[in-house]
């Protein structure tokens, strides 16, 4: 059924699943943005614009604050100084880049501060126009002023490689304890492939920081690619967080409607494509959570969408009222959207128009909130707490 969708589906509507237009507003829309919009100048903060990236995917803090890794998408990795140039880190790998592909995620080792490790992810070109994830480590060298990687080493790959240059997901999270690397696999804009254990498209997963399946993982017993599996049933995650209580949540992209803020479990299946809280982009219903109990819901649901770039849960004191909340970076919705938890359910709480596409957001170590914007000429934007 999903494949013979896909097929029929247009370019530009391959392109909507997941650039978050906001192209539905369903009658059983789980949430009236305009309530939860705040006025001009009654938000809780100040903005700074700091630099300016081209198409920015995600960003790193390093150690103190005063500087940050930050990848582009076409495939370059810049390093942020405050005080400083921005500069080009030498030793990137190549990546495939067109439509939702290219340079993604950047994240430290949790021995960074030893050992000078980080992970990063991209798409990677394969055989006969066929495209995936990969994700490699690589050592941090910024002595000398030329910053590079070295070592770099391909740690993990989406199996298979497939057509098209969507839903990579590819973001990257270590359990709060060090011991465990999460990835956030998208099933590629191919719907069946988070329904087979056989494959890793449309899964979270759980690896050793090596790259080796952890044990203990849920579908260990089958081997290959399925021993690497923790959860699925999962579309596009482009948000993969754990919280203070180290909970793992995802941040997912519905289709026309239906983006989901969910807590992830070992084992269970998120249900993509079978169930959703949005409908098929030519108006194909499709049934809700509520109708297949089996599988695990979403804390929340967006209709329509925020689609979201990435988000965090914040643990800083500069604004203490948001201690512990979700703050999520829309790109559709052009707003910082803050989201409350109530034990395994959540609710949005307010929303913050900042007038572009918002991709990255990330937590200073002094409790400021850093944002980048997506696309061309895009802002890294500093939010500050009014005096």
């Amino acid at each position: 059924m999903s494949r013979t969708f896909l097929s029929a589906l247009s370019p530009l509507a391959l392109v909507l699943a997941s650039c978050g237009s906001p192209i539905s507003a369903q009658k059983d829309a789980t949430h009236d943005s305009a309530s939860h919009e705040v006025p001009a100048g009654s938000e809780p903060f100040t903005v700074t614009d700091v630099a300016t990236f081209d198409e920015p995917w995600a960003m790193a803090f390093l150690p103190g604050a005063a500087s940050a890794l930050v990848t582009e998408r076409a495939g370059k990795l810049k390093l942020w100084q405050a005080s400083g140039p921005v500069l080009d880190v030498a030793g990137v790998p190549p990546v495939d880049y067109g439509g939702q592909g290219g340079l993604g995620d950047v994240a430290l080792a949790p021995d960074f501060a030893t050992t000078g490790t980080i992970y990063l992810s991209w798409a990677e070109a394969g055989t006969n126009d066929t495209r995936g994830a990969a994700v490699a480590r690589a050592k941090l060298v910024t002595d000398g002023g030329k910053p590079r990687l070295e070592g770099l080493q391909v740690i993990w790959r989406q199996v298979p490689k497939v057509t098209g240059r969507g839903h990579y997901s590819h973001r990257i999270a270590f359990s709060p304890d060090g011991q465990y690397l999460f990835l956030s696999s998208g099933e590629r804009q191919k719907f069946d492939p988070a329904q087979d254990l056989g494959v890793n498209l449309g899964k979270i997963i759980r690896l050793l920081p090596d790259g080796t399946p952890a044990p203990g993982n849920p579908f260990a017993d089958r081997g290959g690619v399925s021993a690497q599996i923790w959860s699925y049933g999962h579309r596009n995650v482009l948000g993969l967080k754990f919280d203070a209580q180290g909970r793992l949540w995802d941040l997912e992209h519905g289709p026309a409607g239906g983006d989901e803020l969910n807590i992830v479990k070992p084992g269970q299946n998120y249900g993509w494509p079978i169930v959703s809280n949005g409908d098929h982009y030519d108006g194909r219903p499709i049934p809700r959570h509520a109708t297949r109990p089996e599988f695990a819901a979403p804390a929340v649901s967006w209709n329509p969408v925020i689609a979201p770039g990435d988000f965090l849960f914040y643990s800083g004191k500069a604004f203490p009222a948001w201690k512990d909340q979700a703050l999520i970076a829309g790109l559709g919705s052009e707003a910082l959207v803050r989201v409350a938890i109530d034990g395994e359910s959540a609710r949005e709480v307010e929303r913050y128009p900042l007038g572009n596409r918002l991709r990255e957001i990330k937590e200073a170590p002094d409790g400021t909130i850093w944002l980048l914007e997506d696309g061309k000429d895009a802002k890294l934007r500093k939010l500050s707490p009014k005096p």
